[in-house]
């Protein structure tokens, strides 16, 4: 039974390819409403079939599409599934495409067979097998999009905590936000990193930006601290509110031998002071 299916189908796609291509095209903008570009998709058409081409006349099961026959068609699948994702397409724009191939393959397949029983046979292998290629691009386009909006939570907690130079020696960094622990710990080793490239010798840290401090940022505080001064460098921490310093002397928390300031002009000032560097009025001379 599925050594018929597998001749139909091959048949159909070296006999009707450019007209199967036409009517898919059709079909997939009917389908997904999608404004199409039509060197691309006919450039996925071409690939997808070539390959489906070549495992059919290698004689795979189309049952078994899991199986390492299919591995070439699963992984172009993936990189078309990826390739969209990637460009903002939506999962189910991106399995229409797969889907759409569907009915300009039963037309032919029913004109050609007639309403036999490999016709039967020939149209559910094929429904089972594109089925199973759209569920694949979907679970890829799942991942690969879940891999993007990792990408950019990195990106943007990098953005959101930089590391600032202010002059030899010193080194700033205002929080804003919530500070969890994945952030914490992307802090400190952007902070020891940066103390390392340039020698620094003092690293300001603003909480002005921090709304709240509960017991767990306070701990991620005293760690950066802590890593700050086995390093060989000193820490102040600006930004301390009235409310904030409330909080820190009713949970308890020990900030004895951390430098702290109400704001970061203050800090500056304390950091200024601590290296030799001071304020002259330029105009005034």
């Amino acid at each position: 039974m599925m050594a018929t299916a597998t001749d139909t189908l091959l048949a159909l796609f070296d006999g009707s390819i450019d007209e199967i291509s036409e009517e898919w095209t059709a079909e997939y903008q009917a389908y997904t409403g999608a404004a199409l570009s039509g060197n691309a998709v006919r450039g996925d058409q071409h690939r997808l079939v070539q390959t489906l081409r070549e495992i059919l006349r290698a004689g795979a099961d189309i049952e078994r599409f899991d199986s390492p026959e299919w591995a070439a068609l699963r992984h172009l699948l993936a990189d078309l599934s990826a390739s969209r994702a990637a460009q903002g397409e939506t999962a189910d724009v991106t399995s229409g495409f797969v889907l759409a191939l569907k009915r300009p393959v039963f037309a032919r397949l029913q004109r050609q067979q007639g309403g036999t029983q490999d016709q039967i046979n020939a149209i559910w292998a094929v429904s089972r097998l594109i089925d199973r290629m759209a569920q694949w691009t979907v679970s890829t386009y799942q991942r690969t999009r879940e891999e993007i909006i990792v990408r950019q939570q990195h990106e943007l907690l990098e953005l959101s905590t930089p590391v600032i130079k202010l002059w030899d020696g010193v080194l700033a960094v205002p929080i804003i936000g919530t500070l969890d622990s994945s952030r914490a710990q992307l802090i400190m080793e952007t902070l020891l990193e940066r103390i390392v490239h340039t020698g620094a010798e003092i690293a300001i840290i603003d909480i002005t930006g921090v709304p709240t401090v509960d017991t767990l940022v306070a701990q991620h505080l005293m760690k950066t601290v802590t890593a700050i001064r086995l390093m060989g460098a000193d820490s102040i921490i600006s930004g301390i509110r009235p409310q904030i310093a409330q909080t820190i002397v009713h949970l308890g928390i020990d900030l004895q031998g951390i430098k702290t300031k109400s704001t970061l002009a203050d800090a500056l000032a304390l950091a200024m002071a601590r290296t030799g560097n001071v304020v002259g009025n330029t105009a005034a001379q």
